[in-house]
């Protein structure tokens, strides 16, 4: 692992760092914060998954975590959205590849070779994470936006026991029936719709739900409403009377403005659920 940049930040440390994965083929970044508590000891750790476009910097630089982080004693991990680099597969388009991994092992030419981003974030990351730095494996939560959200849920959901809670800003709900989904999951999966069903937090919701809280925030003026679809979500969390809270957050949009005004929250919710 390659140390590409560690400033001080809140008492703790912002670091960049680089590694080789066997997973995705390519070399990925991801950001980390650490908290001062650090210093004394293994601490738990937040996942904040990044959206469409994004790389591991967006929300480093512009969520605005590590104040509330290092308050709660948290790390934070900011990995990147997709492989990326030479011979890496891409698409003119900023919704389908490099930026626009989806969280989904694809299993389609050309992306199969590198787009693996869920077995990454499941598998691979966690071991070089717990490897590297003073992480408590036996706490762990997980957040994101957008198609982060997406990946967030997902990803809480189909590993039950590994997350004590789940959040998300203006999730990408029900990708199944949404063009942001659709379009993606014809490319990296295929068109056979029932291998869709793994990734997409809807219908999992309906499925299985989460054992553990649940918080959504979604801006009432996000200019994606159509795409995300928070209403699905909405009503799978209610049918199956999921513990949880739903907010739909009055003249928010879609940007990290959004993210930013509501990541205290969402970092406290995490740290409560953390310290059960």
């Amino acid at each position: 692992m390659e140390t590409l940049s560690e400033n001080r930040c809140f008492g703790g440390v912002q670091g960049v760092y680089r590694h080789r994965s066997n997973i995705t083929g390519c070399d990925m970044t991801f950001g980390l914060f650490l908290p001062p508590q650090a210093a004394r000891g293994p601490v738990p750790l937040l996942w904040y998954l990044s959206g469409l476009t994004c790389t591991h910097e967006n929300a480093m630089t512009k969520a605005h975590a590590q104040s509330h982080a290092a308050a709660a004693g948290m790390a934070v991990v900011f990995p990147d959205t997709s492989p990326r680099g030479e011979g890496v597969a891409d698409d003119p388009a900023y919704d389908l590849g490099q930026g626009a991994g989806f969280y989904v092992n694809a299993t389609q030419d050309p992306w199969a070779p590198h787009f693996r981003m869920w077995d990454y974030i499941a598998i691979e990351l966690p071991r070089v994470l717990m490897a590297n730095f003073a992480l408590d494996d036996s706490r762990q939560a997980i957040t994101g936006h957008s198609m982060g959200g997406h990946g967030a849920l997902t990803l809480a959901m189909r590993n039950p026991g590994r997350f004590a809670s789940v959040s998300a800003f203006a999730p990408i709900a029900n990708p199944t029936a949404s063009d942001w989904g659709r379009k993606q999951f014809t490319a990296y999966l295929g068109a056979d719709q029932a291998a869709w069903a793994a990734h997409d937090a809807t219908l999992l919701m309906r499925e299985t739900g989460f054992r553990g809280p649940v918080l959504i925030d979604q801006g009432s003026q996000d200019q994606f409403l159509d795409l995300l679809r928070p209403e699905a979500l909405a009503e799978a969390m209610t049918a199956r009377r999921q513990p949880g809270t739903f907010r739909m957050q009055e003249g928010y949009d879609h940007s990290y403005f959004f993210v930013a005004s509501f990541i205290g929250d969402h970092i406290g919710f995490h740290a409560q659920a953390l310290a059960e």
